[in-house]
């Protein structure tokens, strides 16, 4: 699959289900910035900027209220 942009994403920031929570400033300004809706299935490239990437899907957490993305932690691309 193609993405059209890599979106911040702070791998330290996950829940306890492993999902990374999409909340962060840099995760914000860039999904305003490319005009993307989060919405449950939507795949994205994350990326933390220090050289780890990966593709997530969104998920909504009910526990927190909030959006998170789902990933394999044993394919991060460097």
């Amino acid at each position: 699959m193609e993405y059209p942009k890599k979106i911040f994403a702070d791998f330290n920031n996950a829940d306890t289900k492993g999902r990374v929570r999409l909340t962060t400033a840099g995760t914000l300004a860039d999904l305003k910035t490319f005009g993307l809706k989060l919405e449950a299935g939507l795949e994205l490239m994350l990326d933390d900027r220090e050289g780890l990437s990966t593709a997530g899907i969104v998920e909504f957490s009910e526990e927190e209220n909030i959006w998170v993305a789902k990933i394999d932690w044993e394919r991060f691309n460097t």
